[in-house]
Parts: structure tokens; C-alpha cells; sequence
């Protein structure tokens, strides 16, 4: 039993790691910051990394409750929510950033926070459909328990990257920051395509 719980903290940890693509949420965080004091820059990053956390638990639980309310199989959300997380890989490899969250606001904002340092830029619609599929997978109460600690885990890892932001950015420049999120897209790609061909091959052994 622990050593599924240990399995499955691990593996779900680095699932939810660069499903939140830390280095580009860093280069988008360094620029809706630019210029404000350091204590407001870490009520920021407490506010939106619990925003996060609220919205990922919410969509952790979500998944089985809505499937079966629309009339879709877990099968058929997996080669949807794959096919939109490849898009926002092919978006991070080709150019560093997410499809969705490209730009900053043209208004002035009084808190960034939750928008759009949260959703879309923590959590996007890509990030949505994955955490919906991976809290549905997961059945046992220690796959549970590890997927909801990776879960945590990996917004506390990016919550410390975002309060080294200032030291990455000197020490990686915006060129190594952009690179970084390749390599994410890189990897995201991966997991895209393991969620698409899982769907795919649960649809057609269905049938």
C-alpha cells in the first residue's frame, strides 16, 4: 500500500510539475510584476498559487461527477484533453509560451493573481483536461492520497520557483527561461501522447 501511495506521490508530482510549465509561469510572473515591491510580489504568489490549488482540487474530484453528467467515457475525455494538452506543447516548444496565455492584459489590473496569473497562466484549459483525466484514473484511497500530495507538491515547487524569479531571471536571462520551456513543451508532448493513445486504446478494446 505504500509503496503505491510513494509510486504514485512521485509520478503525479512531476505530472502536475510541468503540466503547470514552471518556467513559463516564471517569465510571466516576472513581467505582470515588473516593478512592485517584494513583499507584494509574495502576497501575489500565495494568493495565486492557493487559488491554484482550490481549482486543481476542485477539477481532482470533478472528473467521474462530470463525465457522467454529459454521457462521455473517461476514454473519450482522454484523446480530447491529450490532443489539447499537444497543442500547448507544440505552442511551448515552438515559441516558449502557452497558446492561451500569450500576452499580458491591455488593462491595468489591480490584482494579477488569480487572473491571469492562476487561470490562465497557472492552469489553462489544457491543464483543466488533464487534471480531470488524472483525478479519474486514480481509484485506490493511496493513489488518491499520493495524486492530491503531488498535486500540492508541485504548486509548492512552483511557488518557491516563482520566489527565486528574480534570481532565475539574472541567472538564466529571458533566453534561458525560454529554452526551459521548450524542454517542458518537450516533455508535455510526451504526456500528451501517452493520455491520447491510453484513450485510444481503451475506445477500441471497449468496442
Amino acid at each position: 500500500m505504500f509503496e503505491m501511495f510513494l509510486s504514485t506521490y512521485v509520478s503525479s508530482t512531476i505530472r502536475f510539475l510541468f503540466l503547470l510549465a514552471p518556467f513559463f509561469v516564471v517569465s510571466m510572473f516576472l513581467a505582470l510584476t515588473r516593478g512592485l515591491p517584494a513583499a507584494e510580489k509574495a502576497s501575489i504568489i500565495k494568493r495565486a498559487s492557493i487559488s491554484a490549488l482550490i481549482l486543481g482540487l476542485v477539477l481532482f474530484f470533478a472528473g467521474p461527477v462530470l463525465f457522467s453528467a454529459i454521457g462521455i467515457t473517461l476514454n473519450s475525455f482522454r484523446i480530447g484533453a491529450g490532443s489539447l494538452l499537444f497543442l500547448t506543447a507544440i505552442s511551448l516548444v515552438t515559441s516558449g509560451t502557452r497558446n492561451h496565455a500569450t500576452g499580458l492584459p491591455e488593462e491595468e489590473r489591480d490584482d494579477v493573481a488569480v487572473v491571469p496569473l492562476a487561470i490562465p497562466v497557472m492552469i489553462g484549459p489544457a491543464t483543466i483536461g488533464a487534471i480531470l483525466v488524472y483525478g479519474a484514473e486514480l481509484k485506490a484511497v493511496p493513489e488518491v492520497a499520493g495524486g492530491l500530495l503531488g498535486l500540492l507538491s508541485g504548486l509548492l515547487i512552483l511557488a518557491v520557483l516563482l520566489h527565486l524569479s528574480g534570481h532565475l531571471e539574472k541567472l538564466l536571462g529571458k533566453t534561458g527561461l525560454n529554452i526551459l520551456s521548450k524542454i517542458s513543451g518537450l516533455i508535455l508532448s510526451a504526456m500528451a501522447a501517452e493520455i491520447v493513445m491510453t484513450g485510444v486504446a481503451g475506445f477500441v478494446g471497449s468496442l
